[in-house]
């Protein structure tokens, strides 16, 4: 299930979340620009390490850019390919305008950002010793999602569904699409516990979707109700 759009709109421009979209795209053509040794020496500077972070472990004098810490922030602006971009940006600007318009821009930011560096901190707390580098968005945008799931359960999202050789595509709720996005995060999550090497932080994902759901009532604006209704001229389950 591919979410492509939702029918909720905003009262405000989203310039944060635009804004991170075009910095995440620039710092990944920088990245894929730079020849393949550099290029691996870019993630290793800007992705967050567990066993960096959580002081198990120190970089090559010649990879320390910034502090353990602050890779916590920089590892959200780098992806490891064309497909993971894609996909963080996709959620980023459907979900992503809805959660700014009910905060306001500078709010958006701290939220945004405070839910990537929760998510990236649940990812090296499970795997503490890991020195693979974790590099993406989707932990912050997991916030996003989180926020979402509580603030517009039932505004609706078009989605499309693949079906061997057919596809259909179909609005359905929001609460919905991020229920099993969510569930599908903790399978592949407990799936996922005692494998070594790379792949997806599952747990980033989970931990940024929770901090996104318990942050949401301190950031949004006082107006903002929880578990708002769908929009008056939004379409339910209609197929295409």
């Amino acid at each position: 299930m591919i979410p492509l759009h939702d029918d909720n709109p905003t009262e405000i421009t989203p310039v944060v979340t635009i804004g991170l979209i075009v910095t995440c795209v620039l710092v990944f053509l920088y990245q894929v620009s730079l020849p393949y040794p550099q290029s691996q020496a870019f993630i290793y500077q800007y992705g967050a390490i567990p066993a960096v972070v959580l002081g198990y472990a120190e970089l090559p004098p010649e990879l320390r850019s910034l502090p353990p810490y602050g890779s916590l922030v920089s590892c959200m602006f780098l992806h490891g390919g064309w497909m993971h971009l894609i996909g963080n940006m996709l959620y980023l600007w459907i979900f992503g305008n809805n959660i700014e318009d009910s905060m306001g821009h500078l709010r958006f930011i701290v939220f945004y950002v405070t839910c990537g560096i929760l998510a990236a901190l649940s990812h090296a707390f499970i795997d503490p010793m890991s020195e693979v580098p974790m590099v993406g968005a989707s932990g912050a945008i997991s916030g996003v999602l989180g926020a979402y799931l509580l603030l517009f359960p039932r505004a609706q999202v078009m989605v499309l569904i693949p079906l061997g050789f057919f596809t259909r595509i179909m609005y359905v709720p929001a609460a919905l699409v991020l229920g099993l996005w969510f569930l599908m995060q903790v399978l592949s999550g407990g799936m996922s516990l005692g494998r070594q090497g790379g792949g997806v932080a599952f747990f980033a994902h989970i931990g940024g979707f929770l901090a996104g759901m318990l942050l949401i009532g301190f950031f949004k604006h006082p107006h903002v109700r929880f578990f708002n209704p769908p929009h008056p001229h939004s379409r339910s389950w209609e197929e295409w």
